[in-house]
């Protein structure tokens, strides 16, 4: 019996496998490999968790003076990949970036545990790090700077929406035979295929 129907609303159909996912993975359900292509035309891959997802899009957050968001800045455009190997799928999408607005930014940064906060007014993501008390010094510093009330959030980090012009969804088969259907965006609506595993 076929997984995927060609009928299906490719961003309900996600959410659907995602909370399959939230059941039966034993470790991050929502992470997400993120290929990003830098000035110098060279690919990057590393593995994020996904925070949001609607018919707008996948979002992610991050600091801006990261590696990925430099790459996003200057080429926006990425690709994302799900596997789920518990489930045996996969999902792969990719299309433009934008960045979230600051009240989303905003809301999520406030949802987040205390100490997350700190750390991410703490980090300063790829940059170089002389050795770990330099980071634990930093995480002191902040928590002594916010001991108590709201932590706001710093101007250097946010958040990204990958706005899906492709996505492809594969299931497992017996001797490979393995489902493979793509949803691409054609003048704002979803064109649907079945592809060769």
């Amino acid at each position: 019996m076929s997984a995927i129907s060609t009928k299906d609303d490719p961003i309900k159909l996600f959410e659907q496998w995602l909370a399959e996912a939230e059941k039966n993975e034993p470790n991050d359900p929502t992470a997400m490999t993120l290929a990003t292509v830098g000035a110098d035309g060279m690919p990057d891959a590393r593995m994020v968790l996904l925070k949001g997802v609607d018919e707008k899009g996948f979002v992610f957050y991050t600091n801006l003076g990261s590696d990925k968001a430099s790459d996003l800045r200057q080429n926006p455009v990425a690709a994302l990949v799900f596997h789920w190997k518990s489930l045996r799928k996969q999902v792969r999408i990719n299309g433009a970036v934008e960045m979230v607005s600051d009240a989303e930014a905003d809301e999520y940064f406030a949802s987040r545990p205390r100490d997350s906060r700190i750390g991410a007014w703490a980090s300063k993501q790829s940059q170089p790090l002389e050795g770990m008390f330099e980071l634990e010094a930093r995480v002191a510093k902040f928590a002594i700077k916010f001991p108590v009330g709201d932590i706001p959030r710093p101007e250097f980090w946010s958040g990204f929406r990958i706005i899906p012009q492709k996505i492809e969804f594969w299931a497992d088969r017996p001797f490979r035979l393995h489902e493979r259907v793509v949803f691409e965006k054609i003048n704002n609506n979803w064109a649907t295929k079945r592809i060769y595993p």
